[in-house]
């Protein structure tokens, strides 16, 4: 008796336009600089979609805030930065595991869905965005982080490029979104606007033909 086919993988476009790659927009929030030393206080993730015509769009975004880890430090002048009550009764902040593993459920779905082998991570200045994530797991000894350990794309670079702006208030007013300094520095909103502007500038870009 034959057994029957395996199904196929779901290849999307996105499969395809990215080398197996599903990207994610990622914005973090910190209580500083060194990831070594720093806290993780907030993280979104924007995994990308396409639409019914082909282009890229955003998908829908997971969040949370999240609780210092023990042994980490918070800079008082970064909170003046971000505007992040640590002791605020609303925050409901999760313990840095909790927190990853809220996240990385909704990337590894949106991996699977568009038939990718993992995420990259997309970010403004997306080093620094990746620097905390890979700082937090080591620290939980989390086993499935699904994002590329070292490559990304830097939307600092592409905006530098199509739009001669880095600032990333800058690059999404010349891609022609709004921007609201009230909303800035909250990780949701910065990688909701970070996810548009990457998408802007990828689907002005032809996507190359391969056989």
């Amino acid at each position: 008796m034959e057994q029957a086919a395996a199904p196929a993988p779901n290849v999307t476009l996105l499969t395809r336009r990215f080398r197996g790659y599903l990207p994610v927009v990622v914005d973090v929030e910190t209580g500083g600089f060194d990831w070594n030393r720093h806290a993780l206080l907030e993280i979104a993730a924007v995994p990308l979609d396409v639409d019914e015509t082909g282009a890229l769009v955003p998908g829908p975004a997971t969040s949370a805030h999240v609780v210092p880890a023990p042994g980490t430090e918070i800079d008082p002048q970064s909170l003046e930065v971000t505007g992040i009550d640590i002791d605020h009764p609303f925050r409901f902040a999760k313990p840095e595991r909790e927190a990853l593993d809220h996240v990385f459920a909704g990337v590894r779905a949106a991996v699977r869905r568009h038939g990718c082998q993992r995420a990259i991570l997309v970010g403004h200045n997306a080093h620094f965005d990746l620097n905390f994530v890979n700082a937090a797991v080591a620290r939980t000894g989390h086993k499935r982080n699904p994002f590329h350990p070292f490559s990304v794309f830097d939307t600092v670079t592409l905006a530098g490029v199509a739009y001669g702006q880095t600032v990333l208030a800058r690059a999404v007013q010349a891609a022609g979104f709004s921007w609201s300094s009230e909303d800035a520095h909250s990780a949701l909103y910065d990688a909701e606007q970070t996810a548009k502007l990457f998408c802007t500038i990828v689907n002005a870009w032809p996507a190359p033909q391969r056989a």
